[in-house]
């Protein structure tokens, strides 16, 4: 499959839901949500205890999808979001999709026969470049038909970028297992998005110090905005908070979907836009 998009049967028995679908090498989860009710009527997560590799993790998503049987039927959107380390951005004055390649081999390792797509970030100067999971696509695309899929990076980009604006620069991290999304943004402008590893909480605050100090942002006045797996008083938020004056637990906001009680804390709110 080399399109992001083929088509989907038009009748089908969820032609008004969308499904979700997230997949990385640490874990999978998805959501599905009403778009007549504007509702997440059925959402599951599972994280590995150790780090995957793609065909193990096809065959988690084959095991979800039986667990879960309204999987097997057909929607009117899905929607696949592709979280690895095999990305790059590159500022939209920069780019030629002619030369996809060369954005990734300096800094990702990338095979000769991989599928480097793109995706364009809404409203910024920037372009994700990166590999998506092509066993995984193919999968999808034998039980739905038409799909999109993006980069984590899009997903994460644009669900910040819907909030209210701030004319201070903000430091975000979307905190997974094992693994952290750092974004900075000015005046909803993009200043740095990345991905970094990490295995305890020290590791944690090292790529968020490191980061301020890259982009000499003051400890004491930038705010620290922390969401995904994590609440005050743990001790990823307690130890950013030793060294970092303003930190918070931050929610993004969502204006389409409404959740059962209980449940949005424990969805990855960047599948939803």
């Amino acid at each position: 499959m080399t399109e992001k998009t083929i088509n989907i049967a038009e009748e089908n028995s969820n032609s008004y839901k969308k499904l979700s679908i997230q997949i990385s090498l640490n874990g999978l989860s998805f959501c599905i949500a009403d778009t007549i009710l504007n509702k997440v009527v059925l959402s599951d997560t599972l994280f590995f205890k150790t780090e995957s590799t793609p065909y193990l993790v096809l065959k988690e998503l084959k095991s979800l999808f039986e667990k879960h049987s309204v999987l097997k039927k057909k929607f009117s959107d899905v929607l696949v979001i592709h979280k690895n380390n095999l990305f790059s951005l590159v500022p939209k004055t920069l780019f030629d999709e002619n030369e996809l390649a060369n954005y990734l081999k300096f800094n990702t390792k990338i095979l000769a026969n991989d599928n480097i797509v793109y995706d364009e970030v809404e409203n910024q100067d920037v372009i994700s470049v990166y590999v998506p999971f092509t066993n995984i696509n193919n999968y999808i695309f034998e039980n739905f038909g038409e799909f999109e899929f993006k980069h984590s990076s899009t997903a994460v980009l644009q669900t910040l970028l819907q909030q209210k604006a701030s004319s201070k620069t903000i430091c975000y991290v979307h905190v997974s297992d094992r693994e952290m999304e750092l974004v900075v943004l000015h005046q909803k402008k993009v200043l740095l998005y990345n991905q970094f590893p990490y295995r305890t909480k020290e590791d944690f605050l090292y790529y968020i110090l490191f980061t301020f100090e890259q982009l000499q942002l003051d400890v004491e006045s930038v705010k620290l905005k922390l969401f995904g797996k994590i609440e005050e008083g743990d001790e990823l938020f307690e130890i950013c908070y030793n060294y970092i004056k303003k930190v918070s637990v931050f929610l993004p906001k969502n204006n389409t979907y409404s959740f059962e009680e209980g449940t949005q804390d424990s969805i990855d709110l960047t599948m939803l836009n």
